[in-house]
């Protein structure tokens, strides 16, 4: 191996290193100067996440252009020009990603920033984690298959394919008919503004919050903690609740069961000084009244009012708990209790039928 063999591919690839870093770090400094200077947007702090994939692309094209001149691995020169154009391919793909994710994400931290509705910016938030992931989608889909293309073997078999695209496109089209109509459900419910990251909804019969939203399922995050994985077309195809909707402010009611001589007026002064004490009472509703009663019982209600779901969950669980324990303290006789008295007999005089002839 003579010295110019060794010397002219070793320069060319550290030049293309130096340059490449030299950049890179001239690029992330000028970003952070404009992200000091502009404070009203994120864009250029978001932007500096854009610093490794763009040194790629760039040494990448250096390496491109000059691997035949520095005679890298001069035998092998078709591979290492296919492997070269191929990481190009795939390094400018994740850069439009980056790109696109800080444009998406600084946007929405902007309107968030300035928005008082968080009805709208749940909402927002939900357009753009989709609109955010179809874009990435669509930049993977056409650089892998920019990247087939690059094979001639690929280009011959594409033509032979084009004469029954029409029989494929039926027959996948019936295969992915689910995630299709997944997709599809995704996207209805991104701009239909149907359910939305943070909404908390009631599917199944089990109550959550929405964590995230994807273009096939949706992700349901449980009151104790357990996540639920459905697919979109869930919510666009059966009824569920979504208790966000309209406002999160939420009504809940109380039941006892109590004997008929319990104190209904005191437990009313009662039920009103304990909403008082609990934090999570909003004060817009708080009665109780008799809404049934049974040959043993009668069927107390209590409605409180919170700001949203998990205090309206609290404040019935204090308020159930309270009463219950100041009736047990202050009049016990006023919980159900089971008669074991002997029926009395009837006053009316027995009739006398053929039994008794």
């Amino acid at each position: 191996m003579d010295t110019e063999t060794f010397l002219r591919p070793t320069a060319v690839i550290g030049g293309s290193l130096l340059v490449t870093l030299f950049l890179g770090w001239l690029l992330d400094v000028l970003l952070r100067r404009a992200d000091a200077r502009h404070h009203e947007t994120p864009l250029w702090g978001q932007l500096r996440h854009c610093r490794l994939p763009f040194q790629v692309v760039l040494c990448t094209t250096l390496l491109r252009g000059s691997y035949r001149e520095a005679r890298i691995l001069p035998e092998h020169a078709f591979a290492v020009g296919r492997v070269l154009t191929l990481v190009l391919i795939a390094s400018a793909a994740w850069l439009l990603v980056r790109i696109a994710t800080a444009i998406v994400d600084s946007s929405y931290a902007r309107y968030a920033a300035g928005s008082s509705n968080d009805d709208r910016v749940r909402r927002v938030r939900t357009q753009v984690t989709l609109i955010q992931r179809v874009v990435t989608a669509v930049v993977v889909v056409v650089a892998v298959a920019a990247m087939l293309l690059t094979f001639p073997q690929m280009r011959t078999v594409g033509t032979s394919m084009l004469a029954s695209a029409g029989v494929l496109g039926i027959v996948a089209g019936i295969a992915a008919q689910s995630s299709l109509g997944n997709l599809f459900a995704g996207l209805q419910i991104a701009f239909g503004d149907t359910v939305r990251i943070g909404d908390t909804v009631v599917v199944d019969g089990e109550w959550g919050t929405v964590e995230d939203i994807t273009l096939t399922f949706l992700v349901v995050l449980t009151w104790d903690e357990r996540r639920i994985t459905m697919p979109v077309s869930y919510f666009t195809g059966k009824p569920y609740e979504n208790w966000s909707r309209g406002g999160a402010q939420m009504t809940g009611t109380v039941f006892w069961h109590l004997d008929h001589s319990a104190p209904l007026d005191l437990m009313r002064e009662q039920f009103q000084r304990i909403l008082k004490e609990i934090p999570e009472w909003d004060g817009r509703a708080g009665g109780l009244a008799v809404t049934d009663t049974t040959p043993h019982t009668i069927q107390v209600r209590a409605v409180v009012t919170a700001k949203d779901a998990s205090d309206v969950w609290t404040v019935r669980c204090e308020v159930r708990e309270r009463l219950l324990n100041w009736l047990v303290d202050h009049h016990p006789y006023a919980l159900p209790r089971i008669a074991t008295s002997p029926a009395l007999p009837s006053p009316r005089p027995r009739r006398s039928g053929p039994a008794d002839w």
